[in-house]
């Protein structure tokens, strides 16, 4: 379902704010911190309120409309129609590995099994070694 109709069909309008956020995402086909978004959206619409890129990053976040996943010491965002898929991050040297989401259907399956837990992982972000500084140290 797409964002416009899952705003709709909670009784919200898909605001030009919420429209110009939604693209940026969108658009960057990558990851943004709220900070990029922001001046990204001070770029082509300067005076819009960091309040409001806030709430509104919020919003479409309790919407499924975009992501949110913590990544350091920051928060990052991607759109939902980008999928669901997690982060390796190498504690050494800060790359980031995107992981495919199915990796972690055994650890989901195994949780299931021994705990009746059912896990949901959207967007994880893991750390560890990434190749190169493992086989440094």
């Amino acid at each position: 379902m797409s964002c416009t109709t899952t705003l709709k069909n909670k009784g919200l309008k898909l605001t030009p704010q919420r429209r110009l956020i939604l693209n940026i995402i969108h658009e960057s086909g990558g990851h943004l911190t709220a900070e990029e978004i922001l001046d990204y959206v001070h770029a082509r619409v300067p005076g819009v309120n960091k309040s409001t890129v806030y709430r509104t990053l919020e919003l479409l976040e309790e919407l499924g409309c975009v992501y949110k996943s913590e990544l350091g010491d920051r928060f990052i965002y991607h759109h939902a129609e980008e999928g669901h898929h997690h982060h390796l991050v190498c504690r050494a040297c800060g790359k980031s590995i995107d992981c495919d989401e199915d990796v972690f259907l055994p650890v989901e399956r195994a949780l299931d099994k021994k705990y009746g837990f059912q896990a949901h992982f959207k967007h994880m972000v893991m750390s560890g070694l990434c190749a190169e500084c493992r086989d440094k140290g």
